[in-house]
């Protein structure tokens, strides 16, 4: 029995019709939009291994071995694409300079299986508790507070080579409002791509890795290091991979058709396969993994969200990890063009959590917010740091903790004191009824409609 039925005469989708998970169209178009969700997947997949220095060959192997995992723990039910996760850029820098890449590693891996270990929660009780416990007053703060946390990163690169830096910024950005559909979801990849040639004329760019790589080799391999006092710094992740991946699956039942809670059921597979395959990548020398939007907007645009093309994608992952040049050539991108590259992409992860905050009218009339996100985003932006004996709970892990202690607590306090019902309003923030304005709908982005 065939895993996937053909959909209508395999070539042709008519007007107002989708190709279902369970359906695909003939081989060569699968192939060639498998081939699209791996270049979809790369402009970001491959900055990941750049920025943290972890081997790109390896990195783009348990992308493609994360994905296969998670199509076959959903049972070819959902389809998405496991890369590279940007949460994980800012504890990996934090690990690897107390313990080095393995202790980096032995942190991703712990990571994985604490989310894991969520995902078998879900599974048996159901993700309502998820919500509560994280509101989106709450993982705005948190996913806001890991791009901002990176700031200071991204200025160390761009001092090195300010030119090249800006041709890659200025690139990015002309991408970004000049091309629609699939360039434009790839824009830092152009810019990557234009300010290396900035870098190549500079004289910026050492092809020597290149000339002594093999054409055909295994990717490198490295194990973990296990270190108590990483753990503060990664369990924010986890928060934020969780709230990742129940957002994803809730579009992807949306984009098919059916209602947003059509694969409820799966939430919880998605988030262990989604662990399985991080402490698989933490264990053999990859980063983190998380289902990713840029291959949602591919089945946006394309309306097949076969499963049959993943799997495409996860193979391709994995042969393109076994040429050894290639990876050489990532590696090759110099340090002016990942400055530039991560002022849009750092700043990008942050406003994410700025628009989490606007997309579910988070009143900040409401001083219980207000305060949330005002002493979580100064505290992970600060860097502020507390070491208790052998664990140390840095920037972001601190941010994690205030945002979800203040609202908790203060919620808990006012229930029974009633101090904020009773004040009605704040003078600087109106009142805390107040229904915060809808965006604009001409602020869209173009690309998207």
């Amino acid at each position: 029995m065939s895993l996937w039925s053909v959909h209508g005469d395999g070539y042709r989708i008519e007007p107002g019709q989708v190709v279902a998970p369970h359906e695909r169209l003939a081989w060569v178009p699968t192939i060639g939009i498998g081939m699209q969700h791996v270049v979809a997947m790369f402009g970001a997949t491959f900055l990941v291994p750049l920025i943290t220095g972890f081997p790109p060959s390896t990195t783009l192997l348990f992308s493609g071995l994360g994905t296969m995992i998670f199509l076959l723990v959903t049972g070819n039910r959902v389809p998405s694409y496991l890369g590279s996760s940007f949460a994980f850029l800012a504890p990996i820098a934090a690990a690897q300079g107390q313990h080095g890449p393995a202790g980096a590693l032995g942190g991703v891996v712990m990571a994985g299986v604490a989310l894991f270990l969520v995902g078998a929660i879900v599974q048996a009780v159901g993700h309502g508790w998820v919500g509560r416990l994280m509101p989106p007053m709450v993982t705005g703060a948190i996913v806001a507070l890991i791009g901002l946390n990176l700031a200071p990163a991204a200025w160390n690169n761009v001092k090195q080579a300010p030119v090249t830096a800006f041709a890659t910024l200025v690139a990015i950005v002309l991408a970004t409002v000049l091309f629609r559909g699939l360039l434009g979801r790839l824009s830092i990849l152009l810019g990557v791509l234009v300010g290396y040639a900035v870098a190549a004329a500079r004289g910026e760019v050492d092809y020597a890795a290149i000339g002594e790589a093999a054409w055909v080799g295994a990717p490198e391999l490295m194990l973990p290091q296990f270190h108590w006092s990483v753990v503060g710094l990664f369990l924010p992740v986890v928060l934020v991979l969780v709230a990742e991946n129940i957002g994803h699956v809730k579009s992807v039942a949306q984009m098919t058709g059916s209602s947003a809670d059509a694969l409820d059921h799966m939430i919880g597979r998605t988030l262990m396969s989604d662990g399985l395959a991080t402490t698989l990548a933490g264990s053999g020398g990859g980063s983190g993994t998380t289902t990713y939007a840029e291959n949602i907007g591919v089945m946006a645009a394309t309306k097949v969200y076969s499963t049959a093309a993943y799997w495409v994608a996860g193979l391709t992952a994995v042969g393109l990890a076994f040429l050894p040049k290639f990876g050489a050539a990532i590696q090759t991108v110099p340090v002016g063009v990942l400055g530039g590259a991560a002022t849009v992409l750092y700043g990008m992860i942050g406003v994410l959590g700025f628009r989490i905050w606007v997309e579910h009218r988070v009143d900040f009339g409401n001083p219980i917010n207000l305060t949330t996100g005002a002493v979580a985003l100064v505290v992970g932006i600060a860097n502020y740091t507390w070491t208790v004996g052998a664990l140390s709970f840095e920037g972001i892990a601190l941010g994690t903790a205030a945002a979800l202690v203040l609202y908790h607590g203060m919620h808990a306090v006012n229930r029974l004191t009633g101090a904020v019902a009773s004040e009605g309003h704040l003078e600087m923030g109106g009142p805390t009824n107040a229904q915060p304005e809808i965006a604009d709908p001409s602020w869209d982005d173009p690309r998207d409609r």
